[in-house]
């Protein structure tokens, strides 16, 4: 390994701690409505956990707080974190939270894990991120829920069934979770069009880096490279979910075939270059080098930093990575040379090839992030190189520790020393983080 670069450069100690992350790993992610569509997010939440004590042979006492990320909530566990960690066999002592960020909820919830560390609250914690897409909340219509509400409070039967008698049929249709941005009324993926027709990011291009993110992840799962993922034995049968199932290769002239799925007729993203409704959960176990060590823990990566953004909802909806990313080099005094490993969230191709265009944009960046140049490009052989969230899959709340765990194990497999994460997020919203390898790291 090369020389650290402590002395180089400014890498965050969060308390003047050295907080590391000692192992990631996460469930199959799988298309909704397929493996995974009888669970509950506590379910998946609670195999990842699992997971990842018998990974590292962890007793449950061991940990001091757990957080979770998730987004579109189950109403009867909305503190996920707490329901998932009592199913795991954690005592009922130890708390639990739950935060939601859109689709970096669990970067939040690692951030929060290593700022609670970092104050001296707790030693020990775990973050992680669930969702369920094969089975959301939906709700009846707010004039049909005032009316049951009216009713149930009623006295008596002649009034409830006065109230009942103002039901009409169009009370009766049902509410479905939004895929609209509240704040603009706008579904994410005309954002995303949009976005690419401003950087001049062709239909071509995305669909290239679609086919490329799903042939990196065939290739690294054959490899046996994706250390993260831990087999699932789904209850009510002897079946054994161990890979990921949204991974599928189309030719070229497949992927050009298909019509555009938000701007019609002349818009650029498809159902192929646009990431895919997806169940799965993740978890993680972040703590202090000094108590991995008295564990006999080997961790993998020091967390040296996170930085959130946040941008205009409507033109700027999915920028966040750019404007992370040139905020965290700003802060640490890299550049992007001084990375080996580079992983950004992959919500749409579009999208991912638009903030490393904005990125090596000298207008850009002079105009919209007051820069005298360009950040620069991010190497496309660094980056994604075992897949991303087109191919592998985005269970909103669980994918922020997939990436980190990708940061890690790719770092240790390709010797590398530092890597940087960075996604967007519902609300213009988005997150970087660098991660420096640890010395004893390995992968299991």
């Amino acid at each position: 390994m090369a020389a650290p670069l402590q002395a180089k450069v400014n890498l965050l100690k969060p308390g003047g701690k050295n907080i590391v992350l000692v192992e990631a790993v996460r469930t199959p992610f799988c298309l909704s409505g397929t493996e995974f569509a009888k669970e509950m997010p506590h379910d998946l939440a609670r195999y990842a956990m699992v997971g990842l004590m018998d990974r590292l042979n962890m007793p449950p006492e061991v940990v001091d707080y757990i957080v979770v990320g998730t987004v579109i909530q189950e109403v009867k566990t909305s503190n996920v974190a707490r329901e998932a960690a009592l199913s795991a066999g954690f005592s009922d002592k130890i708390a639990a939270s739950t935060v939601t960020m859109a689709c970096i909820s669990s970067s939040q919830a690692m951030a929060s894990c290593v700022g609670l560390i970092a104050s001296g609250a707790y030693e020990v914690c775990l973050a992680g991120g669930v969702e369920t897409m094969s089975d959301i909340p939906i709700r009846h219509s707010k004039k049909m829920r005032a009316l049951m509400l009216s009713a149930n409070k009623a006295k008596t039967t002649g009034a409830k069934l006065k109230l009942l008698a103002q039901i009409r049929p169009g009370h009766l249709v049902p509410e479905l979770p939004g895929i609209a941005e509240f704040s603009t009324g706008e579904v994410m993926g005309h954002s995303a069009d949009r976005l690419a027709a401003a950087f001049g990011v062709t239909r071509q291009e995305q669909d290239d880096f679609a086919r490329a993110s799903h042939i990196n992840a065939k290739k690294a799962t054959e490899a046996g490279l994706l250390h993260d993922v831990i087999p699932v034995k789904v209850p009510g049968g002897n079946k054994i979910v161990s890979k990921d199932n949204g991974i599928r290769i189309a030719t070229p002239e497949q992927l050009a075939k298909l019509k555009p799925s938000f701007v019609k007729p002349h818009g650029t993203i498809t159902a192929a270059n646009a990431s895919f409704l997806t169940d799965g959960g993740s978890a993680c176990l972040i703590t202090t080098e000094e108590k991995a060590k008295a564990m006999g823990w080997k961790p993998k990566a020091y967390l040296r930093d996170f930085i959130f953004v946040a941008q205009d909802p409507k033109d700027q909806l999915l920028l966040g990575p750019a404007y992370a990313t040139e905020k965290l080099l700003k802060k640490t005094g890299l550049t992007l040379n001084d990375f080996g490993v580079f992983e950004i969230h992959e919500a749409f191709a579009g999208q991912v090839l638009a903030n490393m265009k904005a990125l090596d944009s000298d207008n850009f960046c002079k105009t919209s992030m007051g820069r005298s140049e360009k950040v620069g490009a991010i190497p496309t052989d660094r980056l994604n190189l075992w897949g991303g969230s087109l191919s592998i899959g985005h269970p909103f709340g669980a994918t922020g520790v997939r990436i980190a765990a990708h940061c890690a194990n790719r770092m240790i497999h390709e010797n590398k020393e530092l890597s940087i994460l960075s996604a967007c997020a519902a609300g213009g919203l988005g997150v970087a983080a660098i991660l420096e390898r640890h010395p004893e790291g390995t992968l299991k």
